[in-house]
């Protein structure tokens, strides 16, 4: 796997992880009967699923230039826990006073914090990287 595989593989990601978060984040908007366009909108999702996509691109450019490949799985797991660990910001956000049905909130954004990991995982076997690059 080249350079230019590898950032294929970070917008292509990033392209679908932002579908799926603004597809949910409509849905679930429609579907509970509230409006969160105030606190989270299309660009800080799409903004957020494509840097989240084009970190992980970084962190396995870095392991092909370093030629580290074995750890790629170590790196998977390191990007499954930050998803885990970035949920924390979701969860004690302060919302404003004027928002129906806050409770629902976490709800909303919780699991558009793994689409970008999720992505990422999704489309890594189309750009295999094997140790003999």
């Amino acid at each position: 796997m080249n350079t230019k595989h590898l950032l294929w593989h970070g917008i292509i990601s990033s392209v679908f992880a932002s579908i799926a978060g603004v597809v949910y984040f409509e849905v679930y908007q429609y579907l509970m009967l509230t409006e969160f366009n105030s606190v989270v909108n299309w660009s800080s999702i799409i903004g957020a699923s494509t840097l989240g996509c084009l970190l992980m691109t970084l962190g396995y450019w870095g392991l092909l230039k370093l030629k580290l490949i074995r750890f790629i799985g170590w790196l998977n797991f390191i990007y499954a826990i930050l998803s885990f660990a970035s949920i924390i910001g979701a969860m004690d956000a302060s919302l404003p006073l004027d928002i129906d049905f806050p409770e629902l909130f976490p709800g909303l954004v919780v699991p558009m914090h793994f689409f970008p990991a999720l992505a990422f995982f999704t489309f890594q076997p189309f750009f295999q990287i094997t140790k003999s690059n």
